[in-house]
């Protein structure tokens, strides 16, 4: 696994901190923008160059580029070997904003003369250019994709990555995903009204909102057979996964989280578990009005008498976008790992609409199952499950 965000620069690090139970939230200093006092954010407190040096890549690319090959190159790190030419690799990354960042500095250059800048600066602007990039810094090219399914978009690339490798398509699959800060997302969720002027509180019946936040995760997928012919311990194994989308509106759930609800009894099927089976889900868990809602009616719906524990760690990190899925399915194998499950931080009131409550501290038990949900706009609803190796 590979990981960086506001809370760590590895997965040591992130380790650390959900132990520890630090948040990220804070005001900007590496984004520049006029919600710089208003609305704090999750900001990794790097420069471009500090992560292009980090990263061992040039200056000048996009931040998003360079969050995806820090978390990239930690993630294949953990493997015994580095020779992959006897294998079918490949690399499918999610993300939001692509070179958005690049984008938006040349637009402004842009407008005050019309012959500055050159279209060049801006060449990696698509989500996809991303992923073509650090595929090739880490030399996995032979089968590249790219997800861009809003909030789902990693753990959709890590589905599609299991299945792939279920199928006998592939042996290894270096699967998650990336999202950089920029103004045009920040801006965009001001917009919308869903943003927070203080730490978020998901689950809280006085949330009101997200904290935007940045990060990139990635985790490495292998078939039985490379992992007997290597003699390779796994992390956890990624048993059950769905993807359902309610197709109610464009950047809401629908009410009793029909989509949300899909996703969970997609992956539980999959899986072949029946709802007890799961201890723990590391829940969607925005803060925002309607994700919070909708989801834990879902999880009432679905679950019954055997609500398992829950929390949302996007109280640690903000809302990672493109790059929540993996991080949070990192933070699931983790909870693995360790047998803890992580508190919802600043959770105090329950919703009046369900009577079910988020875990409020960090507690040691025992862990088989975990469920990781994320819950992208359009309704693109994605739901998977690890198990305990």
């Amino acid at each position: 696994m590979g990981a960086i965000s506001s809370i760590g620069m590895n997965v040591s690090d992130h380790v650390e901190s959900l132990l520890k139970e630090r948040h990220g939230v804070s005001h900007a200093e590496i984004l520049q923008t006029h919600h710089q006092d208003k609305l704090p954010v999750c900001e990794i407190k790097k420069t471009n160059d500090e992560l292009a040096t980090l990263a061992g890549m040039p200056l000048g690319l996009s931040r998003t580029i360079y969050l995806s090959a820090l978390a990239a190159q930690e993630a294949l790190l953990g493997l015994p070997f580095n020779d992959f030419s006897a294998y079918r690799t490949g690399f499918i990354s999610g993300n939001t904003v692509g070179g958005m960042d690049l984008t938006e500095k040349f637009f402004v250059d842009y407008l005050q003369n019309a012959n500055r800048g050159h279209l060049s600066d801006v060449v990696h602007h698509e989500c996809g250019a991303v992923t073509e990039v650090v595929a090739k810094h880490i030399n996995l090219q032979q089968f590249v994709t790219t997800f861009s399914t809003a909030c789902s978009s990693s753990a959709n690339s890590l589905m599609h990555a299991a299945r792939m490798i279920k199928a006998n398509q592939l042996d290894i699959v270096l699967a998650g995903g990336c999202d950089a800060l920029c103004k045009f997302t920040l801006n965009g969720f001001n917009t919308l009204m869903i943003l927070d002027n203080e730490p978020s509180k998901p689950f809280d019946k006085h949330r009101r909102g997200l904290n935007l936040g940045e990060g990139a995760a990635y985790l490495v997928l292998v078939s039985d057979s490379v992992l007997q012919k290597n003699n390779l311990k796994p992390i956890a194994e990624l048993i059950g996964y769905a993807n359902a989308n309610d197709a109610f509106h464009q950047t809401a759930s629908s009410a009793e989280g029909h989509g949300n609800y899909l996703a969970m009894e997609g992956a539980l099927k999959q899986a072949a578990l029946k709802p007890s089976d799961i201890q723990y889900i590391n829940a969607h868990g925005t803060g925002t009005s309607n994700n919070d809602s909708s989801e834990s009616i879902a999880i009432e719906r679905l679950f019954k008498e055997n609500v398992p524990m829950f929390s949302s760690t996007k109280g640690n990190t903000g809302h990672t976008l493109g790059a929540c899925g993996a991080l949070e399915a990192v933070f699931s194998c983790v909870a693995l790992q360790h047998q803890v499950v992580f508190p919802s931080l600043r959770f105090k009131d329950g919703m009046d609409e369900c009577a079910i409550r988020p875990e409020t501290s960090l507690k040691s038990v025992q862990l088989n199952h975990v469920m990781s949900n994320s819950f992208g706009f359009g309704g693109n609803c994605s739901s998977l499950i690890f198990r305990k190796a």
